[in-house]
């Protein structure tokens, strides 16, 4: 079988690739009947030389490969008939602006395989960037403060190569007594915690955070049974929030009442309680300044999230009296940092960490006849269709939706 690196060609340009040399040339030694072939890029974090340095063939035409990876949506008329494709569609959410990509795919009888359905039998992702957001998220929080409060300054963290410098440059700020709340137990929500702890900034216990007053900045991580309580007051458990968030209310406020830096790394389900409205956020006992909106459910769960900003201009303010926009500076905002696409400022980790996932978790299925159903599980077309797993998606292609 042989695969191929597409060229990324959506703009604004992502410099990330599935594979970074080194995990290409993993890919090829732990599978030596595959065949691999670089699409040329002047875009990529890693050059063509330094894959060709490992042995990999750089070319300008991979149309003789059967599959084809990529990062961000193929523009229709670059989609190659009859291939396998991997790449972050959008459309699995029934996204309007990607309908027609869809109906191309169909049309071209592509089989393609999203990034965000690989998944394992219990539907758990097991592949993402969703780390490298929670990294650069936490550190663009902190950026914000900076650049808000005047007291220090951070570069851009695109102009940083790595995790590694940005841990460096935010060890050398000063936080006074920050309070600070983390929502999430998943990738992103770890990607910000190991930023935290990096920075030595204790992590205390929900019930201390809530009660206690600190000389020193201080975290604490609040999971959904922490900012969610079921109406009727029973305490079960996160599968009971995750299969019947109907029956809960939001309990977010006693931590808006005593924090001061709110950094949202949790996964929003359809369904469930908003963290805080707009009418929490007018209350004369909301603390919250400042918010790393990473998970970036705009005009949903976190009401100061008015919009998504981008990585030119990550920071807007919200003024909770107005419900609007206003400048981040202005006295009475909340400072609200909401990128989207947060691993594009890391293209190098994040790249890394993808491919090392993806070899692990993805690859074998094209040398075991896919014995996980990870191939299956996470195919969306085929033979010009929808697969079955996938048919919600037909009056979305048809225009009825």
């Amino acid at each position: 079988m042989k695969f191929g690196i597409i060229k990324e060609r959506k703009n604004p340009p992502d410099r990330r690739v599935v594979f970074s040399p080194e995990k290409l040339n993993e890919f090829q030694k732990q599978f030596p009947a595959s065949e691999i072939e670089v699409e040329s890029s002047d875009i990529r974090v890693f050059s063509d030389s330094e894959y060709q340095e490992k042995g990999l063939k750089v070319t300008n035409d991979v149309s003789t490969c059967d599959v084809l990876f990529g990062v961000k949506e193929v523009p229709m008329d670059a989609l190659i008939p009859n291939k396998k494709y991997f790449f972050f569609s959008h459309t699995i959410k029934k996204q309007p602006y990607n309908r027609d990509l869809l109906k191309t795919i169909l049309d071209k009888n592509i089989e393609l395989f999203d990034h965000e359905t690989i998944i394992k039998e219990n539907g758990a992702r097991l592949i993402g960037f969703g780390r490298y957001a929670g990294i650069v998220g936490a550190y663009n929080g902190f950026r914000a403060i900076g650049l808000t409060d005047e007291t220090f300054y951070l570069p851009k963290a695109e102009t940083l190569d790595s995790q590694k410098e940005l841990i460096l440059a935010l060890k050398n700020i000063k936080l006074g007594k920050l309070k600070i709340v983390l929502t999430g137990n998943g990738k992103v929500a770890l990607g910000a915690k190991e930023m935290l702890d990096a920075m030595a900034i204790p992590s205390v216990s929900v019930t201390d955070y809530l009660t206690k007053n600190y000389e020193h900045a201080v975290y604490c991580i609040a999971d959904v049974l922490d900012y969610n309580k079921r109406t009727d007051g029973q305490t079960i458990d996160n599968l009971d929030f995750y299969n019947h968030p109907e029956n809960y209310e939001s309990n977010f406020m006693r931590f808006a009442t005593v924090t001061d830096f709110f950094i949202a790394g949790h996964f929003y389900g359809n369904g469930a309680p908003y963290l805080f409205t707009r009418k929490d956020a007018k209350s004369k006992d909301f603390k919250i300044k400042y918010v790393a909106d990473i998970s970036c459910d705009v005009d949903g769960p976190v009401a100061s999230t008015l919009r998504a900003s981008t990585i030119a201009n990550p920071i807007y303010g919200y003024n909770p009296q107005t419900e609007s926009e206003v400048d981040y500076k202005d006295e009475n905002a909340i400072v609200v940092m909401a990128v989207d696409n947060l691993p594009c400022e890391l293209p190098k980790d994040a790249s890394e960490g993808f491919g090392e996932l993806f070899l692990e978790n993805v690859i074998p299925a094209f040398f075991n006849s896919d014995k996980d159903g990870v191939l299956e599980r996470s195919k969306m077309t085929e033979n010009g269709k929808l697969t079955a797993r996938f048919s919600y998606l037909q009056d979305y292609v048809d225009g009825r939706e």
